[in-house]
């Protein structure tokens, strides 16, 4: 994801409210109602001001008659026409702001779960649900609040200079020749504004990455003493936030000085000027009461659009950001006509001569000239040590990243030819690290099969001998587990994790084995549901105990991206060679 370029151009910023604007625009009929309240109560507004003229006209002025009923019912009309207005106007504006940004929030989910890994690698996910929280709050401000804002000023500006004009022109033209000085300080500190606020949200941001990091680690936290540490770290992160937060501040009071000292100013040379005119008798004492009360309206819908200008800057840096999101392209997709893979699934894996290098480390070879087949039913044990390239396999068949070289055909088939998901529906993947999401058991175990029933769940759960501690939560598998299943131990996380890939019932298994932070008792339950799972299916196991390789049919043994050497466990062994070295080590720890 590109970064930010604080010296990008104000029309980009600004453009970026398009993307907010195509949202809104699927709802004509709210945004009609409200653009209709909006001048409504513009249009009450500027009809305030005529009516204390009719006031002060018909009762103090010369000739007056004395009888003001009449006028007065004219203002309490305009008064409850502007109440009702202004509450339609305040039901219709909310609600396209909650409605547009419960959409954004959708469509910009929907598009980070097409993307690949690899950006998410690059991209802290805390950073990224902060756009999905704070900056998406920004934007309901602007929709809900700002636009509503700027448009009422907008409307009640334009109508109050007609009418001004309809006053007195000569006091008009002398207000409007003070409107440019009004909107170069506009123009000129905008910019600053604009860079000024995109800073104060990539710090809010930070600071919540960094309670994001600390809360979801605050054992680790905890046990190593680091509490005051992270309070520092969190200290300078809220220190920076405010700094930032504080220029935004300052330069905006600076900017909203100079254009309310100048509206002001305008409006008291140009009254000094019309009480000239009523001692003259050019015009009377209502009119330049109605112009009075009519340039402190316009003059407040100025000063007010100086404020939301920086409001709607910072909204424009918020969708900035949610439009760098949604300008992704992933990078796995498929393709236009995607080759279908054979039916009934064979289970068939083969990597040909592939040569891959992780994009954030182009410099070293994570797979080099790597050839191997798998037969339909074979279990293939994947041996090495760290960093030797076992995970990349796993990688490249789920088809998360395509080779630089070479190909990796699933049943015959190209990956690159295949649609992704079609690929992903044939494999089922047991991680080392379980992933337990913060949901019900039975939506956990579901995650292999959403249509499951409650029959085949606990089959599921049975085999993969995780039916006894399902029944014995509190309200089974409706339990709620807790956030990465906190109220499971570890060896039931991995349990529940068989269970869902039994559940997959798919051809191929990807089998990251790791039990060994088990105890004695939950490694054998694992093991025993392990087994289970590898019938019937193509395994490709990164092994990690010795029991799973000698039950392999074949051993992969892989160094610096190659294969180095192959065969079964007491063939290796009699080679004295990596193999055989990894496995006396592990016989040496075992002792």
């Amino acid at each position: 994801m590109a970064k930010p370029n604080s010296e990008d151009k104000p029309t980009r910023r600004i453009g970026d409210l398009a993307m907010v604007w195509r949202h809104a625009s699927a709802y004509p009929r709210q945004i009609a109602f409200a653009g209709l309240a909006l001048l409504t109560t513009s249009a009450a507004t500027i009809g305030i001001p005529y009516g204390f003229k009719r006031v002060i006209d018909r009762g103090f002025g010369p000739g007056a008659s004395g009888s003001v009923s009449a006028s007065f019912h004219y203002l309490l009309m305009i008064v409850l026409v502007l109440a009702l207005a202004t509450a339609v106007r305040f039901y219709y504006v909310s609600w396209l702001g909650e409605r547009v940004v419960a959409d954004i929030r959708t469509t910009v989910q929907r598009h980070l779960l097409r993307l690949t890994p690899r950006f998410f690698e690059e991209n802290r996910p805390s950073e990224i649900a902060s756009r999905l929280t704070s900056d998406t709050a920004l934007i309901e401000q602007v929709v809900g609040s700002t636009v509503s804002i700027a448009l009422r000023n907008t409307f009640t500006g334009i109508g109050g200079l007609i009418y001004l004009f309809a006053i007195s022109p000569k006091l008009a033209g002398l207000l409007m020749i003070g409107i440019p000085l009004i909107i170069l300080p506009i123009a000129l500190l905008g910019k600053r504004v604009r860079t000024y606020s995109r800073t104060s949200q990539d710090r809010v941001a930070d600071v919540g990455s960094i309670a994001t990091e600390t809360l979801g680690a605050m054992k680790v936290v905890q046990a190593f003493g680091q509490e005051r540490r992270e309070a520092i770290r969190f200290s300078d992160a809220v220190s920076a936030t405010f700094a930032a937060a504080r220029a935004r501040i300052l330069l905006r009071a600076i900017m909203t000085a100079i254009v309310i000292g100048l509206v002001f100013g305008s409006i008291t040379m140009v009254l000094w000027e019309g009480a000239i005119d009523v001692a003259a008798g050019r015009i009377s004492g209502g009119a330049i009461a109605a112009f009075v009360l009519t340039g402190g309206i316009v003059a407040g819908a100025l000063g007010s659009l100086t404020e939301v200008y920086g409001d709607l800057l910072r909204g424009a840096g918020a969708a900035s950001r949610l439009s760098e999101l949604l300008r992704e392209v992933p990078e796995i997709a498929a393709p236009a006509q995607p080759r279908a893979l054979p039916q009934p699934p064979v289970g068939a894996l083969a990597f040909e001569d592939v040569q891959f290098h992780y994009p954030t480390r182009r410099d070293v070879a994570a797979l080099n000239g790597f050839s191997l087949d798998i037969r339909p039913g074979e279990t293939v044990a994947v041996v090495g040590p760290s960093g030797a390239g076992k995970s990349t396999l796993f990688q490249l068949v789920q088809r998360f990243y395509d080779p630089d070289q070479g190909r990796v055909l699933l049943d015959g088939v190209d990956l690159r030819d295949a649609d992704p998901a079609e690929v992903r529906g044939r494999i089922a993947m047991v991680p080392q690290e379980t992933v337990i999401f913060g949901a019900s058991a039975r939506d956990n175990l579901r995650y292999g099969d959403w249509t499951a029933t409650d029959d085949q769940l606990w089959a599921a759960a049975e085999a993969a001998n995780a039916a006894e501690f399902l029944r014995k939560l509190p309200d089974g598998l409706d339990t709620f587990l807790g956030e990465g299943g906190a109220r499971l131990s570890g060896g039931q996380r991995q349990r529940v994790t068989i269970a869902r890939a039994l559940l997959r019932d798919a051809p191929i298994l990807l089998l990251d084995e790791a039990t060994s932070a088990l105890d004695a008792e939950s490694e054998r339950l694992v093991q025993e549901a392990l087994e289970r799972l590898m019938a019937n299916r193509t395994t490709l196991v990164i092994a990690h105990r010795l029991a799973t390789v000698r039950a392999a049919e074949r051993i992969i043994v892989m160094d610096d991206g190659q294969i180095v050497e192959q065969g079964s466990h007491g063939s290796l062994m009699t080679n004295s060679g990596l193999y055989a070295r990894l496995a006396s080590l592990q016989f040496n720890e075992a002792a």
